[in-house]
């Protein structure tokens, strides 16, 4: 993780000494309004820069030098499946934080180049005016409702971003720490709880990131029941959409009787405890480890939600259904499911990794006269992924997998128990429960439908289950 952080901050700090410009934690203010002055200061400037740049690279060459005494270490005492499920994760870890900083760094820097105001300000996302063209980009109003300006304003900020508190949470940081002191020794919560005490006696409200009128603004719209916030399918605009058409969208959707269908029950403590025999099973046999059991054990019981996102960039705003699975019995499952069978996608040469490779894959290609680009789009491939056909093809390609025994003790058929678990359960708060297809929104879901399709693409049978 600190590799990573250091990493993309020598590149910012190299780039800011390319650009000639002075990070804001390095500038230092003139004291004396004279041009020798200004250029002792400005020297100073610079050598900081340089300075910084010598010490990060210095962590950095520090950091890898513990990291492989620490590798080499746990290497000697960790048996060598667990040990190369720890590297694994430790190294997906790394790529994640990796490019969370480097799109924090570029934000940056890009604010650091764009062009000063008349009073010597910067202009950033904060302050630029959102206004004709530029303001329908960010908030889509597909609703009855007449948004006001400081409404739009605090829209057009996006979902993530967050309003600085009032006051402390107090109460939720006790909550939390209680919650973490349950897995702790007496001694080691008892130190916890002392240094969260110290910090929340300390703690000052932040200062305010939005106006006044922005902030009455959000407790409007919370206030407005007549709509609903989104966000968009495509994209980070932010779309209002009225409650009853939301509304009649969704249940025109689960009205689909080939998809879904209404429970008389509620189904989670029966599946829970499918779930809880299965893992009890894998741990007699000693094919997952105590901490793999209690990590994938169900403590929470919370029944998935669906919800709908717009589909702004197509015709007639369909909804796109999203089944929250984060805290339901089967998510951490399905996460531990996609780790294991991530490995096994991109085996075709149909496979592409991203836009990226795609548009480097396209530029290569000659449209000569007479003949026609195509692109297909299967209709909902998340949830129109047949089952039984996607258990006989992961379970063909774990078959094959040599490397399988590096990332678990699971047997094939193990593997294959637990994912038809978790593609055979789904079910959401609407009782309504899918009759057959992996749900949108379940972590396993994009591997189990990239791994059917790319079969299925790679044969080009026009029998395909998928339907264009």
């Amino acid at each position: 993780m600190k590799i990573a952080k250091h990493r993309n901050h020598l590149v910012f700090t190299l780039r800011c000494k390319e650009l000639n410009i002075t990070p804001p934690s390095l500038r230092l203010k003139c004291p004396i309004n004279t041009a020798r002055a200004r250029d002792i200061v400005n020297n100073a400037r610079q050598q900081l820069v340089r300075e910084r740049i010598r010490v990060t690279t210095n962590k950095i060459n520090s950091f890898k030098d513990q990291k492989t005494k620490f590798e080499t270490k746990l290497n000697s005492r960790f048996p060598e499946t667990l040990f190369g499920q720890v590297t694994d994760h430790v190294t997906r870890k790394t790529e994640t934080e990796f490019c969370k900083t480097k799109w924090r760094h570029q934000q940056k820097l890009e604010k650091l180049q764009l062009t000063p105001t008349s009073k010597g300000r910067r202009n950033t996302p904060d302050n630029v005016e959102l206004n004709g063209e530029q303001l329908k980009k960010w908030v889509i109003n597909l609703s009855k409702h007449k948004l006001t300006k400081p409404q739009e304003s605090v829209l057009a900020k996006g979902l993530n971003f967050s309003p600085a508190p009032n006051k402390i949470p107090y109460e939720e940081y006790i909550v939390a720490t209680e919650q973490a002191c349950h897995k702790l020794s007496n001694n080691e919560a008892t130190v916890l709880r002392s240094e969260i005490a110290g910090v929340l006696r300390n703690a000052r409200p932040p200062k305010s990131n939005i106006s006044a009128e922005e902030r009455r603004a959000i407790q409007d719209l919370k206030k407005e029941e007549s709509i609903l916030v989104l966000p968009a399918d495509k994209g980070k605009a932010t779309v209002l959409m009225d409650t009853a058409e939301y509304e009649d969208k969704i249940h025109s959707m689960l009205s689909d009787e080939r998809t879904y269908e209404l429970l008389p029950s509620d189904p989670t403590q029966r599946y829970k405890n499918e779930l809880v025999a299965i893992l009890t099973k894998l741990k007699k046999e000693k094919k997952i480890e105590k901490y793999q059991y209690d990590l994938l054990f169900p403590m929470a019981e919370n029944i998935p939600r669906i919800y709908g996102t717009p589909k702004i960039h197509k015709h007639g705003n369909k909804v796109r259904p999203i089944v929250d699975y984060t805290g339901t019995i089967g998510y951490q499952t399905s996460r531990a499911l996609a780790d294991i069978l991530s490995p096994l996608v991109g085996g075709t040469e149909h496979h592409v990794t991203n836009s990226k490779g795609l548009a480097e894959s396209l530029a290569e290609v000659m449209i000569e006269e007479g003949e026609i680009f195509n692109s297909h789009d299967v209709v909902s491939l998340f949830t129109n992924s047949p089952i039984d056909e996607s258990l006989n093809v992961i379970k063909a390609r774990l078959q094959q997998d040599k490397t399988l025994h590096k990332r678990t003790l699971l047997a094939e058929d193990d593997i294959i128990d637990l994912l038809k678990f978790v593609l055979a359960t789904t079910y959401f708060l609407f009782r309504g429960k899918q009759r057959f297809g992996a749900a949108m929104g379940s972590p396993v879901s994009p591997v189990v439908a990239n791994l059917v399709f790319g079969i299925s693409g790679a044969a080009s049978d026009s029998h395909s289950a998928f339907r264009l």
